[in-house]
């Protein structure tokens, strides 16, 4: 797979074509592309099988790899002037610093580009299906796993064009291209497909290999997972086909197979009757029909207008009756395979698709596959990849399944967010930084108390332990100011139940918290800490956990620690900076009028408590106290008008070269105790200088910003 050429495609199109076929003597070639008077590219191609053929006589290749011209025009030179595939790192030595390689802007292609860019794929389309890389494809970090891409019926291969950029930053994306006169059988499609995966399988076992499909791509990704269900394989399926059956596109293959040759007119034909040419309607049905198809694409036919005749050369009426009796026999066979299905799945369904039932299909097939999520579009429609606020690639890594090897790895697959997807992550909870103006103050090393994280150190590994607020109120502000003052990555230590159900019930979906997985939070186990800690991370760990965060009436900013001192051996270890931090502001928010002593009196109450702690990993069993009380409830809390959120993190403990010292239990506790003591010291400090805080209530802060600009920093008392 490090075979290396330089691709050039017609228009500075595509990176690379690529066949699933080997060489006679099973050997790879790589060159590159070109089309007369096109503009070269300098780019990377890698695991080009072999160069596609085609019947085009104006296309020639050159490569140092190939000895007679394949294509019967044109000249053979050795040609270097590619650019290297961009390597891009994850975290660098420091493992929570947001410097992952993202474009500051992101250049989001658009449903213009997929037309204009489908002209250039399908002008000379002889051939077979194949497989091609995009041109934005061609930088990636190490160690990227597989991504093919699966099309629907247009046969483009296009789909995920708003997507190459940040897709080809953590996969190796190819896309496969069906020709629009290509007439191969969905089960010769499967067989070329799942050779694919069996042959790149071999050069890597241990890598996961995708496969992305939408609609008719998303039957034929299952139907090539039941068949290998020794591989590893991880679906991503938008609007899957599988409920072609319900489908309103259905009657249409009857219609258009019956329909004379004199009334099979072109698609554009059929458009311009959506746009209001009443003396022209002999086809009212499959008018309707097509109408659906193109409200999908666009609200504005009249933007359309200038690519309906690609519409027409990408699907003229018999391939539109292929491509239907296709999907109708795709569907049958990936419906009869479920039960083979053992790779894991994620699958994307839309709230307004107008051409399958997706939410309810997608409901349907959780039942019959095992490792199987669902993430849910309410605004989009069929074609989700082309559709605008779609972002593939931070919603796979969000749901969690991004890895790069047999196991998900939470420290070394997790990719950091790009400043957009930290924008619009963090727009979620605006009003919560609107409302409660968070002042954060932190410690120098001379013990000098400042406002803002100039006290935190840089360099990590750094363990923040803290008091856990109510409901946990106090993570997203704290999170999103680091983020933005000091580029660190929190990597919080969360409760499996944002990661993992024990059994389908009550709790919230799995989808409720990708957002926090986005910012990094893991698994809280001693593994997970272990790794942190050793790639130099920023930890957040609350030793309170979920008995702090669900505390009874009267009990704000008690810690209920373990006794036992969790954290300290693992912190000498590696010779982390120890960061106490206290949190106040949740009593001026909202009170706790009937807690978890009122709700387990009431036999409904009772019954649904057991019920949400039984699907939820249950953590600390083992241990004795007010910390082993894990029962996941929601307390009735009385709101406030908002106060004002303090934070507070004190000196560090440093336990470099502690390391032998602290192996000793004793010592080790005693340290714990200081760190815990440090912890109420702080909160004890918030509560006393709040009081001193003129702009503590809300009126006091929104007249100050109605004057200096709500954009303005809010004073706060002196220090």
């Amino acid at each position: 797979m490090a075979a290396t050429g330089s691709c050039v495609f017609h228009g500075g199109v595509f990176l690379a074509l690529r066949r699933d076929w080997m060489s006679s003597n099973g050997s790879f070639k790589s060159g590159s592309i070109g089309i007369p008077n096109a503009r070269r590219l300098a780019v990377s191609a890698t695991s080009m099988d072999q160069v596609a053929s085609t019947s085009s006589p104006e296309i020639t290749v050159t490569s140092s790899a190939v000895e007679s011209n394949v294509f019967g025009k044109g000249r053979f030179e050795k040609n270097h002037e590619h650019a290297a595939t961009k390597t891009v790192g994850v975290g660098g030595e420091n493992g929570s610093r947001s410097n992952f390689g993202w474009e500051d802007t992101e250049v989001r292609k658009s449903l213009k580009d997929y037309f204009e860019q489908s002209v250039e794929l399908i002008r000379s389309d002889g051939g077979p299906p194949r497989w091609f890389s995009p041109l934005e494809c061609g930088s990636r970090m190490d160690n990227s796993p597989l991504l093919l891409f699966l099309p629907g019926i247009d046969g483009v291969g296009l789909g995920l064009i708003k997507h190459h950029q940040k897709l080809g930053k953590i996969f190796d994306v190819w896309c496969l291209h069906i020709p629009v006169r290509d007439r191969t059988p969905f089960t010769e499609l499967l067989k070329l497909v799942e050779k694919t995966v069996k042959d790149e399988h071999r050069r890597s076992p241990k890598k996961p290999i995708y496969l992305a499909g939408e609609s008719l791509g998303a039957c034929l990704a299952l139907s090539v997972a039941a068949c290998n269900p020794h591989i590893d394989i991880v679906l991503i399926l938008s609007n899957p086909g599988t409920c072609f059956s319900k489908s309103p596109l259905q009657p249409v293959v009857s219609l258009l197979e019956l329909m004379p040759e004199s009334l099979q007119v072109s698609l554009p034909y059929i458009l311009n009757l959506l746009k209001g040419d009443t003396s022209r309607r002999p086809l009212e049905i499959v008018e309707l029909i097509l109408q659906q198809i193109i409200s999908e694409l666009s609200q504005d036919l009249g933007a359309l207008s200038s690519h309906l005749s690609v519409l027409a050369d990408i699907l003229p009426v018999e391939t539109l009756i292929w491509k239907l009796k296709m999907l109708k026999s795709a569907s049958a066979d990936s419906n009869s395979r479920l039960h083979a299905v053992k790779a894991q799945t994620l699958i994307l369904c839309s709230g307004r698709d107008l051409l399958l039932p997706s939410i309810e299909e997608g409901r349907r097939l959780r039942q019959f596959l095992p490792k199987c999520e669902i993430r849910r579009f309410s605004d989009n429609g069929h074609f989700l990849f082309l559709e605008d606020g779609v972002d593939l690639a931070a919603t796979i890594r969000g749901a969690s399944f991004y890895r790069r090897s047999q196991n998900l790895d939470f420290v070394s697959d997790f990719i950091p967010p790009s400043p957009d997807e930290f924008t619009k992550i963090f727009k979620d909870y605006r009003l919560i930084d609107l409302v409660t103006s968070p002042v954060l103050f932190s410690t120098l090393e001379d013990g000098k108390i400042v406002r803002g994280l100039a006290g935190i150190p840089e360099e990590g590994p750094v363990l923040f332990v803290g008091y856990h607020m109510l409901l946990g109120l106090e993570l997203a502000p704290m999170v999103g100011q680091f983020f933005k003052e000091k580029n660190i990555i929190l990597r919080g230590m969360a409760h499996p139940m944002m990661f993992v159900k024990v059994k389908e019930g009550s709790l919230p979906e799995l989808a409720s918290y990708d957002s926090f997985r986005m910012m990094g939070a893991v698994p809280v186990t001693a593994q997970n800490l272990y790794k942190l800690l050793s790639s130099k991370a920023h930890v957040l760990l609350y030793p309170g956990g979920v008995r702090e965060a669900l505390h009874r009436k009267g009990e704000e900013y008690r810690l209920f620690w373990p006794e036992q001192s969790e954290f300290i051996r693992m912190a000498a270890r590696f010779g982390a900076k120890i960061v106490p931090f206290g949190v106040v502001g949740e009593d001026d928010f909202g009170e706790v009028v009937f807690d978890y002593e009122d709700l387990i009196k009431i036999p409904y109450f009772k019954n649904q408590i057991e019920a949400l702690t039984s699907e939820a990993v249950r953590l600390r069993a083992d241990m004795k106290g007010e910390v082993a009380n894990q029962a996941v409830h929601l307390p009735g809390i009385l709101p406030k008008l908002p106060g004002r959120f303090y934070y507070y993190f004190g000196k560090p403990f440093d336990t470099e070269g502690q390391k032998e010292e602290l192996r000793d239990r004793e010592k080790a506790h005693e340290l714990y105790l200081q760190v815990k003591g440090e912890v109420e010291n702080c909160l004890a400090y918030l509560q006393s200088k709040r009081e001193s805080d003129p702009y503590r209530r809300l009126w006091d802060r929104l007249a100050y910003q109605a004057k200096h600009g709500f954009t303005s920093e809010v004073p706060t008392f002196e220090i």
